[in-house]
């Protein structure tokens, strides 16, 4: 993977409906941002129950956003990643429906996960208040079968996505078959979404269990066979980050969100500056995904460890976010609003900002000199607001961040002082040599944060005072120091 910065986005909602409209704006539009682009899921349907993540067929692109020739021809000039949603597929599918038209004797019969085959025991209280969970509940859903024989299946999520036992033969078989078509259409990274829940054992919290690690390892395996790299995708607790990195090719940075914002709203870098002496250094960098703002994975957790931020921090932390959005992530966060999960925060990152574009900008330099390789969430490239009218219309709380953009819209935005400052950033990012060496952090008091990139030919330092909220970028390059932007070049 190119070390430059990834576009996320929708199939249909960045400009119009099609995989060919995100690849004109990246060639064009915005050429030089991204050296690559994450699709989120275009498989059929793009529109069902969870925006993509419940793909009826995982294999098929919905042709409402274009087919395999359009994303063949994105990866001619720009690095492709694509979900494997591992741990479940639609009940819509033909699958599921044959396996409830012909139970045990479908061919599907071992493909979907069932409590039994879990518990064939049964299950005790205790086993059951074990089970670590996203969202409030049971993971099991009743489903009656044609002949009436009623069953309970694991539904990790939602009703509408089943969970596939991934040890089974189909399992595997029809895992093995997303992997093929996305090699064939050149696409070079993988995420592994849900990934923590992909195992489930008796006696464990089924996540992230010793048979998780294996599977992922396993599965890593198949994606190196075809000339793919893996991401993982688990929201926990930073040490489960820091173990699963040890072990994978890439991890996201879900600390960072919540640390920048609690750096940036109260004027205290020693939790993000800690932060920095454990990251994972082969971590993709996010502020803002189709997702919430992580809380969990700054959090402590019971048997695991104090968090990055204490629990009063992350209480403050919340309510900020709420105020500075004037209270409409509170209107799409926790059980307000359909949230499957409970431990995010439901909210774009410019409003969680207060919408204050010299802060936002600071939120972004922090992120492009993070370790890692930097994504820019399509919202997010727009300095987006939230979007209240999506969140009424559909009662989900994640809509308030899955903004639909006309190409107009787009174009519209595109001419603000901040995205273009953003795009600026984004470029400096991707071609200065310095961002390719070591990167380090100098201790240094709360209220300051100084990060350096050191590379035989050049260097860089950002520096930010908290305390008057100013920064500062400097090149060093042939023993010459060089301002190379500091806030006077945003507060206008």
């Amino acid at each position: 993977m190119k070390n430059k910065i990834q576009l996320c986005t929708y199939a249909d909602r960045f400009g119009g409906k099609g995989i060919s409209i995100v690849n004109e704006l990246v060639k064009n539009s915005v050429s030089g941002a991204f050296g690559g682009v994450h699709l989120l899921p275009f498989y059929y349907p793009i529109d069902g129950a969870d925006a993509g993540f419940d793909p009826v067929d995982h294999t098929q692109v919905d042709e409402k956003v274009g087919d395999w020739s359009d994303v063949t021809r994105l990866s001619s000039t720009h690095d492709i990643m694509a979900d494997v949603i591992v741990n479940h597929m639609s009940a819509q599918s033909k699958e599921f429906a044959d396996f409830l038209a012909n139970g045990d004797a479908s061919q599907y019969s071992d493909l979907f996960l069932t409590f039994e085959s879990v518990f064939p025991d049964g299950a005790t209280e205790q086993q059951l208040v074990d089970l670590y969970r996203p969202r409030p509940g049971l993971p099991f859903t009743k489903v009656k079968f044609a002949d009436g024989k009623e069953r309970m299946l694991w539904t990790t999520f939602t009703a509408d996505q089943v969970d596939i036992d991934v040890n089974s033969e189909s399992g595997a078989r029809y895992l093995t078959n997303i992997l093929d078509r996305l090699q064939s259409s050149n696409v070079g990274m993988i995420r592994l979404d849900a990934a923590g829940y992909a195992i489930k054992k008796a006696g464990t919290r089924c996540f992230m269990t010793d048979e998780t690690f294996a599977f992922i390892d396993e599965f890593t395996g198949q994606a190196h066979a075809r000339n793919m790299e893996v991401l993982v995708e688990i929201h926990a607790h930073y040490l489960t980050q820091v173990a699963i990195a040890k072990k994978s090719d890439w991890v996201y940075d879900f600390a960072l969100p919540p640390l920048v914002l609690h750096t940036l709203i109260f004027g205290d870098s020693a939790p993000l500056q800690n932060w920095f002496k454990v990251s994972p250094r082969n971590a993709v960098t996010v502020l803002d995904t189709h997702d919430g703002i992580g809380i969990i994975d700054v959090a402590a957790e019971k048997n695991v460890g104090p968090g990055l931020l204490s629990d009063s921090q992350v209480d403050s932390l919340v309510e900020a976010i709420h105020e500075n959005s004037n209270g409409n992530s509170r209107k799409a966060t926790g059980a307000a609003a359909s949230n499957v999960d409970l431990y995010q925060v439901n909210c774009t990152y410019y409003d969680a900002l207060g919408a204050d574009d010299q802060k936002y900008l600071m939120a972004r330099l922090i992120q492009f000199f993070a370790p890692g390789i930097p994504q820019v969430y399509y919202v997010g490239l727009l300095a987006g607001e939230n979007d209240m009218e999506l969140l009424s219309a559909t009662g989900v709380g994640r809509d308030i961040n899955r903004r639909y953009y006309s190409v107009e819209d787009v174009q519209q935005q595109l001419q603000r002082p901040v995205v273009r400052n953003l795009l600026g950033l984004m470029r400096f990012r991707n071609e200065h040599p310095a961002f390719a060496g070591e990167f380090s952090c100098e201790s240094t008091e709360p209220n300051r944060l100084k990060i350096h990139w050191n590379q035989s030919e050049a260097s860089l330092a950002l520096t930010v005072d908290l305390a008057k909220m100013t920064f500062e970028v400097v090149s060093l390059r042939d023993e010459q120091e060089t301002v190379i932007c500091d806030w006077h070049s945003f507060s206008d």
